[in-house]
This record gives structure tokens, C-alpha cells and sequence, in this order.
């Protein structure tokens, strides 16, 4: 990570003297710091509060913060951060972490622009094995993103600052009808009010991915509340740079869970991607202090990654424009199939009857029919109808709309506290 100018040499827990900022976000300041007892460098994360936060929440967050080191203690793998220690300074915790000689996929992303596929998908693979350790553990990190994610020297990748993460085997400790993330990586079922799961990792993952590889958000809006719900109703930008992996991240950005791509399924379309490569050019992150951008600088696709609090007011207001833009996809599908059923009904009004009967006669090899007789006077002529042309439409236009009013009422009732 890149490094602020000198901290004046602060003492932590009596232990930890810090010297640089080496970056910033949601959740904390990380600093590069020193252990006096071991005399080895240490990352100190300094846990910060928002100054709209109510006491509570001030509360839920120290214990939060204490979790993570719970937790995060328990992993031990290559791809991610160890942790080595939590103290208490000023009535905050404070979390010590293996230091790594790195940079910040972000920092990357914004110094250099895209990077070359087949380093985004290094950078993956090491991802997702990081993840596996966690998922193993019973952990989902909740806050995948390219300012999470370090780059060393050498390319290789590891995960980093389980700061929102949850143990599934622990208590949820939540702010009451909120939810906390950052909007352009956070999975839709999580925007929807569902319990994150190991997919919701991997959707973040995705959007990781796709900001690596075409330098720009997944999904990006002016305002917060505008981008989830582009991530809960659009479909991802389009791709020009992804190459080999736009089938990967297309599998990682499906919004079901439960038909979004495995990471076994994700793994094999990374490794399947670079054995087809054959041989590429060595890629590298720049060198420390030389063309990375400084910590907390905001980069094209910065901003997406910035952690933000969405309430029980948000949540309603994001269900009723989730509600309104579907209510618009099953009007224009109503529409689309009342438009096809009267071209139908046009066409064949256009066709004398004595030609379809040709028509159908020649197709089905028989003997033309001489014209039919016409109708009695008094009698109108019988018309067939095609129900098939209406009821299929309508069924699924009913289907379609009965889905929307059950999840809005889910998410509702979720906001509110009664689930």
C-alpha cells in the first residue's frame, strides 16, 4: 500500500508505534505501524465511528470489530491477512495485522487502468482461494472489493480487512433494520434484506473482477440508494476488455443465488481461461510511491467502493423503486404480447380463407379443396380462436407481478423488524 506522510510516532496499546497511513475507508484507518516487543512492521487498524451513528450502533460496531478478530484469527491461508492481536486505545479497538508489501487492487485500478486479463484472473484465483479458507471456517467476509483485495510485487493476491465479515455460527450483530456495504459490490439478495451467504462473496467477486479488468464499476449511479437498485434490477455494463472471462463474471454477477456459478465452477473458467492463453507477458504492480495513487485518493471507479449505511427508510424507498421498474418490465412484456396476438390476427384477416386452405393443402402434400360453400344466410361464418396466443401472455404477466408484491412484501416487512 502506498503511505501517508509520518504519524508522529503515536504509541498503541503501550506496544505498537505508529508511523504511516497506508489507507482509508468505511470502517478505519490502516496504519503502518511498528511492534516495539518484536520489532517487526505490523498494520494497525484504527476502527473510526460515523459522526451520524446513535450510541448504539457505536456500541454494535466495537463489538462488531471484536468479532472480526475472532474470527478472522481463526484463518490461516496464504491469500489472506493474518491477524495478530486487538487493543483497546481511547475506548476503540484497535486490530494488528500481518503488514504486506503491497497495493491495493484499487490503487492499481486507479494509477494504471484496466489490467491485462490474464492478471485479473490470477488475481481471482487467489481470491476465491482466500474465500474458500473463509467459507470453510464458516465466515463471509461482506465486503469484497477491489480496495480489500492486496497485490504484491510479484502479481499474487490476498485478502484483506474482514471488517463487516460474520461468523455463521455466531450471533448477528446488525444495526436494526439496516444494512451496511458498500452499493456497487454488494450482492442484490443482500439489497433485498436475505441473510448473506458464501454467494454473496462470490457476487462481489464478479463485480471485483469486472472493475479490474474494464477499469469502471459494474454498476454505477450518482447516489447510493441509485446504484443498489441498479444492482438489484439492471443487468452489469457492457464488456470490452473481459475477453475469456466475460462467461466467468457473467456467472459470478447472475443475480438468483441460487443459479449464480460456483467457486469450484468459477475456478475452473479462470484456470480454463489462462491454460488456453498459452504465453503472456509478465504483468506487476507498480513499485511502492511510484504511480499509485495516495491512500484514500478517489480514483474513476473509487467512490463505488466506499462503505455506506442504508436504514429502514432507504430499504422502503429502494422496495417501491424495485416494485415500480419491475411493474414497468411486466407492463412492456403485457404489452409486447398483445402487440404480437393483433399482428397475428392482422395477418391472417389479410389472407382470403381460400388461400390458407391452399396453403395448408400444398404443405401437407393433399389434393387442393375446391372452395367452400358460403354460409347460410342469416348465419355468420364460424372464426377460429387461438387461446394460446392470450392465455400464455397472461398467465406469465400474473406470475411476473404475483413474484414482485411478494418480495416487496418480504422486504418490507424485513425493514419494519416484523422478520
Amino acid at each position: 500500500m502506498a503511505a501517508e506522510p509520518d504519524a508522529g510516532h503515536r504509541l498503541v496499546g503501550g506496544r505498537y508505534a505508529l508511523r504511516q497511513v497506508l489507507g482509508r475507508g468505511g470502517m478505519g484507518v490502516v496504519w503502518l505501524a511498528t511492534d516495539e516487543k518484536l520489532q517487526r512492521p505490523v498494520a494497525v487498524k484504527e476502527v473510526t465511528f460515523g459522526v451520524h451513528l446513535s450510541d448504539h450502533e457505536r456500541r454494535v460496531l466495537r463489538e462488531r470489530t471484536l468479532r472480526e478478530a475472532r474470527t478472522a484469527a481463526r484463518l490461516d491461508h496464504p491469500c489472506v491477512t493474518a491477524v495478530y492481536d486487538v487493543v483497546e486505545e481511547d475506548g476503540r479497538p484497535w486490530l494488528v495485522m500481518e503488514h504486506v508489501e503491497s497495493c491495493s487492487l484499487q490503487q492499481v485500478v486507479d494509477a494504471q487502468g484496466p489490467l491485462p486479463w490474464t492478471a485479473v484472473a490470477r488475481i481471482g484465483l487467489d481470491v476465491l482461494a482466500g474465500l474458500g479458507a473463509a467459507h470453510d471456517a464458516g465466515i463471509v467476509h461482506r465486503d469484497v472489493k477491489p480496495a480489500n483485495v492486496l497485490v504484491a510485487p510479484d502479481g499474487r493476491a490476498c485478502l484483506t480487512d474482514f471488517g463487516i465479515a460474520t461468523a455463521t455460527g455466531d450471533p448477528t450483530i446488525t444495526t436494526t433494520g439496516a444494512i451496511i456495504g458498500s452499493p456497487s459490490y454488494m450482492a442484490p439478495e443482500r439489497a433485498n434484506g436475505g441473510r448473506p451467504g458464501p454467494a454473496a462473496d462470490l457476487w462481489s467477486l464478479g463485480a471485483t473482477l469486472f472493475t479490474a479488468v474494464e477499469g469502471r464499476l459494474a454498476f454505477s449511479r450518482s447516489e447510493p440508494v441509485a446504484t443498489l437498485l441498479a444492482v438489484v434490477t439492471e443487468f452489469p455494463a457492457p464488456m470490452e476488455r473481459a475477453g475469456p472471462l466475460e462467461p466467468v463474471l457473467r456467472g459470478l454477477l447472475t443475480k438468483d443465488p441460487a443459479a449464480r456459478i460456483t467457486a469450484e465452477g468459477a475456478r475452473h473458467l479462470l484456470e480454463q481461461a489462462l491454460a488456453g492463453a498459452g504465453v503472456t507477458p509478465s504483468w506487476s504492480p507498480p513499485a511502492r510511491g511510484t504511480g499509485t495513487s495516495p491512500a484514500g485518493s478517489a480514483g474513476p471507479a473509487a467512490d463505488g467502493g466506499r462503505v455506506e449505511r442504508f436504514d429502514a427508510a432507504d430499504l422502503k424507498a429502494l422496495a417501491a423503486a424495485s416494485a415500480t421498474a419491475l411493474g414497468a418490465v411486466a407492463r412492456d412484456a403485457r404489452d409486447q404480447a398483445r402487440h404480437l396476438v393483433d399482428r397475428r390476427r392482422e395477418r391472417r384477416a389479410s389472407v382470403p380463407t381460400s388461400d390458407r386452405s391452399d396453403r395448408a393443402a400444398v404443405a401437407s402434400g393433399a389434393p387442393r379443396e375446391s372452395a367452400p360453400e358460403p354460409p347460410a344466410p342469416g348465419r355468420q361464418p364460424r372464426r377460429r380462436f387461438k387461446r394460446r396466443w392470450v392465455v400464455v401472455p397472461v398467465v406469465l404477466v400474473v406470475l411476473l407481478v404475483v413474484a414482485v408484491l411478494g418480495g416487496l412484501a418480504a422486504l418490507v416487512a424485513f425493514a419494519a423488524g416484523w422478520l
